[in-house]
């Protein structure tokens, strides 16, 4: 399950805005929802993080997916 996560002024992962099944879905959602200009992916052994930036690098949200089975 995909989750965005909008900044809350305090934490990162603070406001969760949607879940989706796919990871097109929710990049949609938090464009329309998170005023960002860059992304950067990371993937760990059991969950892969988008982080969404602004135009000053400064992280704005966040887009989660833990892997099953692992």
């Amino acid at each position: 399950m995909w989750k965005v996560y909008k900044y809350n002024g305090q934490y990162i992962m603070g406001e969760l805005i949607s879940s989706h099944r796919t990871e097109s879905a929710a990049m949609k959602k938090a464009e329309k929802k998170i005023n960002f200009k860059f992304t950067e992916r990371e993937e760990k052994k059991n969950e892969i993080r988008i982080w969404l930036d602004d135009e000053k690098h400064m992280p704005v949200g966040i887009v989660v997916h833990k892997l099953k089975g692992t």
